[in-house]
């Protein structure tokens, strides 16, 4: 590792932004933390395999992901009428690795799902890769690692 680029409160802050414009429905703003060559991606099964060999939940680019806000905001994903409220509960951050352009970090996560009267909770571990962007980061890779990502999941129409 070259030096501390970002600390665990810059770290910290930055995820939890990133929650706030999901619990918030500020779907744009929460693709512009995005970088244009970023992935998304939800492993079905097993945490560690290839994705492009291998089904998953979701394994979106940016361009994809710009598609799945357009659908949310637009009134088309049926799945979402009414649209899902949330909470993302974040903890346990660490820093797996860091370089001077780029810094990857793993936390584990609670979301909680309000929907037609039912509640959902959602656990398991976040691995974001941050890229240096200017005097901001910008998101490189999102993997969602859901702990039941081998067991029937329903409707996960609202981003995780």
């Amino acid at each position: 590792m070259n030096g501390v680029l970002i600390d665990r409160k810059d770290v910290e802050a930055f995820l939890i932004d990133e929650a706030s414009y999901l619990n918030d429905g500020k779907f744009n703003e929460w693709l512009e933390l995005f970088t244009e060559d970023a992935w998304y991606w939800i492993p079905s099964n097993k945490d560690h395999y290839d994705p492009n060999a291998h089904v998953s939940i979701i394994y979106d680019n940016k361009e994809r992901l710009g598609e799945r806000v357009w659908r949310l905001q637009s009134g088309l994903a049926y799945g979402q009428e009414p649209q899902s409220r949330t909470r993302h509960l974040i903890s346990n951050i660490r820093v797996l690795d860091q370089d001077d352009q780029s810094i990857t970090v793993s936390s584990n996560f609670i979301i909680v799902e309000l929907r037609r009267s039912i509640q959902t909770i959602y656990s398991g571990r976040f691995e974001h890769k941050l890229r240096k962007n200017g005097n901001s980061w910008k998101i490189a890779s999102k993997k969602v690692e859901l702990i039941n990502n081998n067991e029937f999941i329903g409707n996960l129409s609202f981003l995780l």
